[in-house]
């Protein structure tokens, strides 16, 4: 099978726990690329997180994409525009809040440049660091939110966000909802996740499911593993999901993504 679509994680992924690119993983990429192979970077991320990997790795040059916001925007890097874009509503986000306030979890939204809470956490900090976006604490979120946005996300200890999740799977079926770290509880529109954001791009390009590989390590990831033609986890990957890939590489310390690229790409 010659694979045509490449599409990678970022955070425990493809980078590394000090969210870089190792060498031999940018190394490895730019081959693929320079075979006519698409490199798409998805990730939870919010679009302007992603941008400097998507530099890095020179995909503009070679037309590829990214998928951000876990599956709700697809941008055309070559254009510099989203092809694809769905958002939560006002009435969804507000409703949101009064869950994330009914479960004692707290909840953030986004902007195009900042993050929007009422609360602050070292959970809060950690997606303020990852991100790099400017953090704005607000008296009351209701009253900052006074339109759409693209996600939203659900912050507390992992045990219990566990049995959030499942909580809020059952009250909340109008919403795609899924981990992408322990902490992390992605909530989209319905219908939103990597891989129908994947097929959207898949279709535009010509590409089948079977050209695909997806590589991930967690909860989020899991739509386009099953997905992709070969799908793949990390060794990194969240325990219980180990065994619903086609195969398990490196760790993202241990250039995973590059053990893909030669065994599957440059063949």
């Amino acid at each position: 099978m010659k694979y045509k679509m490449l599409v990678l994680d970022l955070d425990d992924t493809l980078l590394r726990d000090d969210h870089s690119i190792s060498d031999r993983n940018k190394e490895m990429l730019m081959k693929a690329q320079e075979q006519g192979v698409y490199v798409v970077l998805a990730s939870g991320r919010p679009t302007p997180a992603m941008l400097q990997y998507a530099e890095e790795l020179d995909l503009k040059k070679y037309g590829s994409y990214i998928i951000s916001y876990n599956g709700a925007v697809i941008t055309d890097l070559t254009q510099q525009a989203n092809i694809f874009e769905q958002s939560l509503s006002q009435e969804q986000i507000h409703s949101l809040h009064d869950f994330s306030m009914a479960n004692n979890v707290d909840i953030i939204t986004y902007t195009s440049d900042s993050i929007i809470s009422e609360s602050i956490s070292k959970y809060i900090d950690v997606e303020v660091e990852l991100t790099q976006m400017k953090f704005n604490k607000v008296d009351c979120f209701k009253t900052a939110v006074t339109g759409s946005a693209i996600k939203c996300l659900l912050l507390q200890e992992p045990e219990y966000l566990k049995t959030i999740e499942a909580k809020l799977k059952k009250e909340k079926p109008n919403e795609s909802v899924a981990l992408s770290k322990p902490f992390f509880l992605e909530v989209m529109p319905q219908g939103i996740d990597k891989a129908a954001s994947i097929a959207r791009l898949a279709e535009k390009l010509g590409i089948s499911r079977e050209e695909i590989i997806a590589v991930g390590n967690a909860g989020n990831d899991l739509s386009m593993v099953e997905y992709a033609g070969l799908g793949v986890w990390v060794d990194n990957v969240t325990p219980e999901l180990r065994d619903r890939a086609d195969l398990i590489v490196a760790s993202n310390n241990n250039h995973g993504v590059a053990e893909v690229v030669e065994k599957y790409i440059l063949v």
